[in-house]
C-alpha cells in the first residue's frame, strides 16, 4: 500500500514539473525570429530656430575688450536653424507599407525615416494621428511586399500571460525583452485609455513598438513607463490593441478619427447618490448636464442615470465614454435611463465628437425669490440675486441657491462643496428659493430617503452631490 502511495506521489511530481516546463518557455528565439522583420526603428528630424544666446560683457577699458570685440564680430548674426532628431519604434501591419507608432514619436517632425530589420531605410509620410490614444499611422512605399504582423485580441490577455516587447530602446537598435501582463484596463490620463501594464523592460525609444503575445500577435503598443529614474523599473504601459485597431482603421480610411458623440456631461454613481435616487445598485452614469446635441434632441435630462447603451450595460462613466466613442457616427442607438423611479428607453442618433468638442452647456433658467438664508448640514445658502450673479460672473438668467458658507467640519465640506457654488437642483427638481429647497428635503424624508441629491455648478461646471438629510 505504501508503495502505491509513493508511486502516486512520484507521478504527481513528474506531472507538476511537466506543467511548469510548459508554462515557462525554454526560449523565445523562434518567436523572436518570426516577428523581428516586422518591427522598425523610427528616426525623426525637425528644423528648429535657435538664437546665438547672450554674449559676454566686459568693462570698458578692460584688457580683454579687444579680444571680445573680435569674438563678437566672428559670431553669426540672428537666429540660426538647427536640426533636432528623435528616436522611436513602430511595426508594419500590411505588406504595402502601413506602419503603426505613437503620435508623440512623430509629432512635429519634418522628416521621418523608417529603418527595417534588414537594414533598409525608407522615408515615411503621416497618414493620420490620434493624440487622444497617442497613436499615429505612417506609410512607406516599398519596392517589394514587406513582412508584417497582425493585431491580436487584447481582451483575451490575462494577468500572468507571457508578453514580449520589441523596439529601439535608448537608440541601441532592435532589442527584445520578455515579461508578463501585470495588470489590465489601466487608465493614465486620457478619455479612451485602456492600457496593459507589463514588467517587460520598456525604455525611452521603445515608444510605439509592439507588445506581442506568445502567438506573435500584437496585443499592445508600448507607450509609457512609470519610473522615478527615467529608466525601466518594471512598470510599463501598452495601449490595448482593441483600442488601437479601431483608431488605425479610421486613420487608414479617413485620415482622422470619427468617434460617436452622445452630448452629455456625466459623473459616476456613488453609493450615496444611488441611495438618494432609489437605485438598486451602484452602476451607470449620472447625467449632470445636457447641452444642445443628440441626447437633448432625444429627450434626455440632467439627473437621468444611463443604465444601458446600445444593448450593453453601463458600468461607469469611463465605460460609457468608450462605448459611445467606439460607436459609428450617425448610428441610432437605444439608451435606457433611470428617471423618477422608472426606466425609460430613448432613441439617440449619435453625432461626431471631433466636431462637437468645445460645446458650451446651456444655463438653467429660472426666477429667484427674495433673498433669505438657510443653514442645513453645514451649508448656508441664499437665492441668487443680480448682485451675486455679478460677483460670481454668472449668466443673468441663472437661477438657484448660492452657497455663502460651508462648515469645514461638515460632510458637505468633505464632499467638496465650497462658498460660491450654486445649487440649481435638489432631488432632481429645480430650486430657485429657500421654500423650494425645504420642499425637496421634506419630500425626500417622506419617501424614506437618507440623502438628497444636489446639482451643483462651479464656474459653469455641473456635478451631483448627495447630502445626508437625516434629522
Amino acid at each position: 500500500m505504501r508503495a502505491v502511495w509513493l508511486m502516486a506521489l512520484i507521478v504527481a511530481l513528474v506531472l507538476a514539473q511537466a506543467i511548469a516546463a510548459r508554462a515557462l518557455p525554454q526560449s523565445f528565439a523562434d518567436l523572436a525570429e518570426k516577428i523581428s522583420p516586422a518591427v522598425v526603428n523610427i528616426t525623426t528630424s525637425t528644423v528648429v530656430e535657435r538664437g546665438t544666446g547672450p554674449l559676454p560683457m566686459v568693462p570698458e577699458g578692460s584688457p580683454f575688450e579687444d579680444f571680445f570685440e573680435r569674438f563678437r564680430d566672428q559670431m553669426p548674426q540672428g537666429d540660426q536653424p538647427r536640426k533636432s532628431s528623435a528616436l522611436g519604434s513602430g511595426f508594419v501591419i500590411s505588406e504595402d507599407g502601413y506602419v503603426v507608432t505613437n503620435n508623440h514619436v512623430i509629432e512635429g517632425a519634418d522628416e521621418i525615416s523608417i529603418e527595417f530589420f534588414s537594414g533598409e531605410n525608407l522615408p515615411a509620410k503621416v497618414v493620420g494621428t490620434d493624440p487622444k490614444t497617442d497613436i499615429a499611422l505612417l506609410k512607406v512605399e516599398p519596392a517589394k511586399p514587406l513582412p508584417f504582423v497582425k493585431f491580436g485580441d487584447s481582451d483575451t490577455a490575462r494577468v500572468g500571460d507571457w508578453v514580449l516587447a520589441m523596439g529601439n530602446p535608448l537608440g541601441q537598435g532592435f532589442s527584445l525583452s520578455a515579461g508578463i501582463v501585470s495588470a489590465r484596463n489601466r487608465a493614465l490620463s486620457g478619455t479612451y485609455d485602456d492600457y496593459i501594464q507589463t514588467d517587460a523592460a520598456i525604455n525611452r525609444g521603445n515608444s510605439g513598438g509592439p507588445l506581442f503575445n506568445m502567438a506573435g500577435d500584437v496585443v499592445g503598443v508600448n507607450t509609457a513607463i512609470l519610473s522615478p529614474t527615467g529608466g525601466s523599473i518594471g512598470i510599463g504601459f501598452s495601449m490595448a490593441s482593441n483600442v488601437v485597431t479601431r483608431v488605425v482603421d479610421q486613420l487608414r480610411e479617413f485620415g482622422e478619427t470619427r468617434r460617436g458623440w452622445l452630448g452629455v456631461r456625466i459623473q459616476d454613481v456613488t453609493e450615496d447618490v444611488a441611495e438618494a435616487m432609489g437605485l438598486d445598485k451602484v452602476a451607470g452614469a449620472l447625467v449632470t448636464d445636457v447641452p444642445p446635441g443628440p441626447a437633448a434632441d432625444a429627450g434626455m435630462l440632467a439627473g437621468d442615470v444611463i443604465l444601458s447603451f446600445d444593448g450593453r450595460d453601463v458600468a461607469d462613466t469611463r465605460g460609457l465614454v468608450r462605448q459611445v466613442g467606439n460607436t459609428a457616427v450617425g448610428k441610432a442607438v437605444r439608451v435606457v435611463v433611470y428617471r423618477d423611479g422608472k426606466t425609460r428607453t430613448l432613441k439617440v442618433t449619435l453625432g461626431r465628437r471631433e466636431v462637437a468638442e468645445g460645446a458650451i452647456p446651456v444655463a438653467q433658467p429660472g426666477k429667484p425669490d427674495a433673498p433669505q438664508e438657510k443653514s442645513m448640514k453645514g451649508l448656508t445658502v441664499q437665492p441668487l440675486d443680480d448682485e451675486l450673479r455679478a460677483q460670481l460672473e454668472l449668466d443673468p438668467d441663472m437661477a438657484g441657491l448660492v452657497v455663502t458658507k460651508v462648515d469645514e467640519l461638515s460632510e458637505a465640506y468633505e464632499k467638496g462643496l465650497r462658498a460660491g457654488d450654486v445649487i440649481t437642483e435638489a432631488g432632481q427638481q429645480k430650486v430657485a428659493s429657500i421654500p423650494d429647497l425645504e420642499a425637496r428635503i421634506a419630500e425626500a424624508r417622506e419617501a424614506g430617503r437618507k440623502s438628497l441629491l444636489l446639482l451643483v455648478r462651479r464656474a459653469g461646471e455641473p456635478r451631483f452631490v448627495a447630502i445626508n438629510i437625516e434629522k
